[in-house]
């Protein structure tokens, strides 16, 4: 199965109460051939209006710390744990990231990235661990299932508490490092 023979199923999924209330599956976008795949929890309203992922002010965020490392958004692939916003913008619910993570597994194996990166707790705690917490271990490598895997802030929550954009900009540097060692050792 290729990507969009994913993302084509992946449009029409009903499998969750998530689905009825949706506008557009944020399926993910970015570049397939990347080395590093963003993940977030799950699409927020500008996300789900336009079908992309992080494209409201939390997404310019992103770009501006990707950006300020060297990191250009269109050399990464950005996805999220659940594909459809959840009302109100809340966390999503256990069942309903059970029942979605099937697409971000076998867009993993489609795009095979060597670094993760989980753009907050819900997504770290997901994809590293469930006890993770992402003001003591944000920005720690971790190695699990063939991946790298590092932990960071999520960018709508750098603009609730920008005293920890510092943090994340230091963590987004030891991101840009690692892409360049990565490169490095491979000759």
């Amino acid at each position: 199965m290729n990507l969009l023979d994913l993302r084509e199923q992946c449009l029409s999924c009903q499998k969750c109460s998530l689905a009825k209330s949706r506008t557009n599956v944020v399926f993910g976008e970015g570049n397939p051939d990347s080395v590093v795949m963003f993940v977030g929890e799950g699409p927020g309203r500008y996300e789900d209006e336009t079908g992309k992922p992080f494209v409201g002010r939390s997404g310019k965020l992103l770009d501006n710390l990707m950006g300020a490392v060297g990191i250009k958004r269109e050399e990464v692939y950005i996805a999220n744990i659940v594909k459809c916003r959840p009302p109100q913008n809340r966390d999503p619910l256990p069942e309903e990231q059970d029942i979605c993570i099937g697409w971000l597994q076998k867009q993993l194996e489609i795009i095979k990235p060597e670094i993760l990166v989980c753009l907050g707790r819900v997504s770290a705690m997901r994809i590293i661990d469930p006890d993770f917490k992402v003001t003591r271990q944000h920005g720690d490598f971790f190695e699990k299932d063939g991946f790298i895997i590092m932990g960071t802030f999520h960018p709508s929550a750098l603009l609730r508490n920008p005293g920890n954009k510092i943090p994340a900009l230091s963590d987004f540097k030891k991101l840009a490092e690692k892409v360049a060692e990565l490169k490095e050792n491979r000759g």
